[in-house]
């Protein structure tokens, strides 16, 4: 009798063990950034409106067309006049950088912005399990990552990965990576740092696809500390809920949109073809097709469902042919904030269009374009920067964070708050209540329209006091 019990008992309560088992363990895989830091460069790199002009002017290889162009194009950029460039650009040596110019650029945002990480956290060093770092367009011997290694004296035993040519949308490949090594080793730290090395990038020639490159991409980068530490969830910022990786390579005209090559001199340059806005909305509806059902809700997916069945019943029934207008996804039913990647004005204008957002929306995401440029990788930080300064992340709301990279890639993930937030001394602190500014237009046209009115034929450069002749 009392064997039978115990069998019973056993049949009972074992499975009921396995379950909460599985559960606990899931409890800890999960992913949290317990803080993030954001870089700013002191302010003798800032690029206002009168020394970028002169950067551009001072260029050998350019032309009175091309100065043209590129005054339409940044005129258009929605970048303001407080963005940082690398210290070689003031050196006046941009065109001929050297090895130790890049290493230093990377040197002086990894002392500042990890150094101010690690103590605001009170996290030692030497208790980060994982290091991945990600900047696209430079690789040295020993890596960026063995740099950080010997200057903060990591353990010997961290697990590092060292990414390179990921483009804009490396931070959450390194968040994935994170995730990833989360699910099979408990209680660890890790240390997510992104960014951009401009110092070794600057094109020097004239071809138009490359050029543009230069006005659009600034200095930046961001340092997240993330763990799975269960008895850190509270004290946690975020915890990631999903996570999306949407890979175009495969398509030649995707592959071949954005890319660092050489143009017909030999100078190398980072090329933005016709086809990138074709190649980014192509990725963007795939990407959104599987993240979708994963953070809206089911009533919305149904509705969705419903109104495209009801769409196309109406079409074939019509005998006039008459198209209802296309049903629209509501994200903001499983969506509170959007933090989107900082490509340019028209990335961010497509997206709210393809999303249906409104101005509030895409606000934080103008703004950082406004205030920081295009910095990569890092730029999602940024913006979720802005809205936690402007105190408009709250406990329980969720953020969808959207990136798109060279390949080509989409990435996409979702976090949820953990906490209210907003007291944070980020990189936002000291300008937080001037934005949004009563205009983004910047003084390009201003100060320097005169160039749509001069005649190449007799047109001077008053940089290099010479004509010019096309």
């Amino acid at each position: 009798m009392d064997f039978l019990l115990l069998a019973y008992a056993f049949l009972i309560f074992y499975p009921l063990f396995i379950l909460w088992r599985r559960s606990d363990g899931k409890r800890d895989r999960e992913c949290y950034i317990l803080d993030y830091e954001c870089y700013k460069p002191t302010d003798d790199r800032k690029l206002d409106t009168e020394f970028s002009g002169q950067v551009i002017l001072r260029s050998k290889h350019l032309g009175l067309n091309e100065y043209k162009f590129l005054l339409k194009a940044i005129v258009s950029s929605g970048i303001g006049e407080q963005t940082y460039g690398p210290r070689i650009m003031f050196k006046g040596q941009e065109e001929n950088p050297a090895l130790q110019d890049s290493v230093s650029e990377m040197d002086e945002f990894f002392h500042d912005s990890i150094e101010k990480l690690l103590a605001r956290s009170g996290i030692s060093p030497r208790e980060i399990d994982v290091l991945v770092v990600n900047v696209s367009m430079l690789s040295v011997v020993p890596s960026l990552a063995a740099r950080i290694i010997n200057h903060y004296k990591l353990r010997e035993d961290v697990k590092v990965f060292n990414l390179t040519g990921m483009g804009c949308s490396a931070s959450l490949i390194s968040v994935n990576i994170v995730q990833n090594v989360f699910k099979s080793c408990k209680n660890v730290y890790a240390l997510a740092v992104t960014s951009e090395c401009l110092s070794p990038n600057w094109y020097a020639g004239n071809d138009r696809s490359m050029i543009l490159a230069n006005c659009l991409f600034r200095s930046g980068g961001c340092a997240i500390l993330l763990t799975n530490k269960r008895a850190l969830r509270n004290r946690a910022m975020f915890k990631l809920k999903c996570l999306v990786r949407t890979h175009h390579g495969a398509r030649d005209e995707s592959h071949d949109c954005c890319m660092q090559k050489e143009d017909e001199q030999g100078r190398l340059g980072f090329h933005l073809g016709k086809s990138l806005p074709k190649a980014a909305t192509r990725a963007l509806v795939d990407n959104l097709r599987e993240i979708t059902p994963k953070i809206l809700p089911v009533r919305e997916l149904l509705r969705f469902m419903a109104v495209s069945f009801a769409r196309r019943y109406w079409i074939h029934r019509s005998t006039k042919g008459v198209a209802s207008p296309k049903p629209v996804i509501n994200f903001k039913t499983g969506v509170d904030h959007f933090c989107i990647h900082t490509g340019g004005k028209a990335v961010i204008d497509g997206i709210g269009l393809n999303l249906d957002l409104t101005e509030f929306d895409l606000e934080p995401a103008r703004m950082t374009l406004h205030r920081f440029g295009n910095t990569s990788a890092s730029s999602l930080w940024y913006v979720l920067g802005y809205m936690e300064a402007k105190r408009r992340l709250k406990k329980g709301d969720r953020v969808l964070m959207m990136s798109f990279g060279a390949g080509f890639k989409c990435n996409s993930c979702l976090w949820e708050v953990v906490r209210d937030l907003g007291d944070a001394d980020n990189v936002w602190k000291d300008c937080i209540d001037s934005y949004p500014p009563n205009s983004l237009a910047n003084p390009f046209l201003e100060k320097f329209g005169w160039i749509n009115n001069e005649d190449p034929t007799t047109f001077v450069n008053p940089f290099l006091q010479a004509p010019y002749f096309p």
